[in-house]
């Protein structure tokens, strides 16, 4: 069987790392393989059959960026623009320094700073513009108002000078909305998920979904506190031993029902997802004939986009030899990354366990979910593209 050896590492997956877990792979515009292991569900026993529904987290900024480059195609604005050009808040900004002082920002944050997060934003959820935007929206948390509040925070560094996980692509979703003119759920759903017939994706799922979805959990390492939040989740992994907490199916960075997550914001099916990705690994051409994205804007999106100084902040165990694109993890030496995957593999992961391998030169698209917070990704994700790439030919 062409890939045994990746139903061999999802059995083993859930025999040893997760409850359950599934993936879809296409390979030459082929649904080549589909695979489910484990449970999704520890407390009925009930066995992952493919067809649940995942909360994928961080996964969701692939499409966030896929939206974003389809405006840049149409001369909406350039990479190199001021975001202030089009969300004015953002033009005066200050900038927090070592002893605590805050200083104006010497450079303005360009829209390419939001796609590469080098903006110097943050992931706090907890600040004074969360606080101010829900007494503004009664709790709606509309996205574009809290982009603009997000404004009012002083950034971590100067635009540009590092790379730092943060809300830039919550942000840029708002942008989205605002070049546009429509809300970016909308915007998502005209011009990416109706053309790639992709009927099962959604930013905010509704109750019939929610009885589809696997269970959530999170993995408590034994004598080690338990890790929920959503980015340290995503940055770190932990010792093997331990158990699954059930920790409920919802978003907790999806603060109110107007907020559309352009970071952490889709609930979809492995195989629905993968679609999307296919596309991708085919040039921007979808399964269904309908194009998403020029090839051009595929090699642009998944081209190095940091320095010297920023490869040093983009240090995750994981992503070891890879650099960061249009919003993507991009491969750029296989020396430090260790991978047989070729040069240019793009792709990125969600914090309850989803992966995305993208692929144009083999025209391979992998997606992978499970639904647990602390998934360990140093652990699986370097074996999982060794893997696939082994299988295909």
């Amino acid at each position: 069987m062409k890939y045994a050896k990746l139903r061999d590492f999802l059995d083993l997956m859930a025999r040893e790392h997760t409850p359950g877990c599934t993936v879809t792979v296409y390979h030459n515009n082929t649904k080549e393989f589909e695979y489910s292991a484990g449970v999704s569900s520890l407390e009925t026993g009930k066995k992952m059959q493919g067809d649940e529904y995942f909360n994928i987290y961080s996964c969701s900024k692939i499409m966030t960026v896929t939206a974003a480059a389809q405006l840049l195609e149409t001369g909406k604005y350039l990479l190199n623009d001021p975001l202030g050009e089009y969300i004015p808040e953002y033009n005066n900004m200050k900038v927090r320094q070592p002893d605590g002082t805050l200083a104006d920002a010497k450079r303005k944050i360009t829209v390419g700073d939001l796609f590469s997060m080098t903006a110097g934003l943050d992931y706090n959820m907890n600040s004074n513009a969360f606080q101010r935007a829900r007494e503004i929206t009664d709790g709606r948390m509309d996205t574009d108002v809290v982009a603009r509040l997000i404004a009012d925070e002083p950034l971590s560094f100067e635009p540009g000078a590092h790379w730092q996980y943060s809300l830039c692509h919550d942000v840029l979703a708002a942008f989205v909305g605002i070049v546009s003119g429509m809300k970016f759920r909308d915007y998502v759903k005209a011009n990416i998920l109706d053309p790639l017939d992709m009927r099962e994706t959604v930013y905010h799922a509704t109750p019939e979904i929610l009885d589809r979805m696997a269970e959530q959990y999170t993995f408590v390492p034994t004598g080690q506190g338990e890790v929920i939040d959503i980015v340290e989740a995503q940055q770190f992994g932990r010792a093997t031993d331990g158990g699954f907490r059930n920790v409920g199916k919802s978003v907790p960075h999806i603060p109110g029902p107007e907020y559309d997550s352009g970071g952490a914001g889709i609930t979809t099916t492995v195989g629905d997802y993968a679609k999307f990705l296919a596309a991708l690994a085919n040039g921007g051409l979808g399964l269904t004939g309908e194009r998403i994205l020029s090839p051009y804007t595929v090699e642009l999106m998944k081209t190095n986009r940091l320095g010297e100084v920023q490869l040093r902040d983009f240090n995750w165990d994981a992503l070891m030899g890879y650099g960061y694109g249009l919003g993507v993890r991009t491969h750029i030496d296989k020396a430090r990354s260790g991978s047989n995957a070729n040069l240019g593999e793009f792709g990125w992961g969600g914090a309850a366990g989803a992966t995305a391998i993208i692929d144009t030169e083999a025209k391979l698209a992998l997606f992978f979910a499970q639904h647990t917070l602390n998934p360990r990704e140093q652990w699986y994700q370097p074996r999982l593209r060794n893997i696939v790439y082994s299988c295909i030919n």
